[in-house]
């Protein structure tokens, strides 16, 4: 079953999950061929291994506390903050307490990841 993504012009509603947030799961908000936009949840102590996506990024810290490894350093992205991470940049995420991003990567016009955008 296909997941139901945003239409053009419809509000989405980002407000914080609260304690309903660990029940939460992520969720694909809308993928056109130029950019996927996506609700990442990650309750406590969560890890994403380091990776690399091809196509840049933005994280922006709905709520919560996250910790994100750019080799070689490391920073910490708290609610209503906002970073940007160039394609091909190996990045590892956990999560100090639930959290929940807003994970938006650019892709080509052929929907894949791509760095020169």
């Amino acid at each position: 079953m296909a997941l139901e993504h945003a239409k053009p012009g419809e509000i989405v509603d980002l407000a914080p999950l609260g304690s309903g947030l660990r029940q939460t799961p992520s969720t694909a908000i809308v993928k056109t061929a130029q950019f996927e936009a996506i609700r990442l949840v990650l309750p406590a102590n969560t890890e994403i291994p380091a990776h690399q996506v091809p196509g840049n990024i933005t994280l922006h810290c709905l709520e919560g506390e996250v910790e994100l490894d750019i080799a070689p350093t490391r920073i910490r992205l708290k609610a209503d903050q906002w970073t940007y991470l160039d394609g091909g940049a190996s990045h590892g995420v956990r999560a100090i307490v639930d959290t929940a991003l807003l994970l938006t990567i650019f892709l080509d016009g052929r929907g894949a990841s791509n760095s020169n955008l």
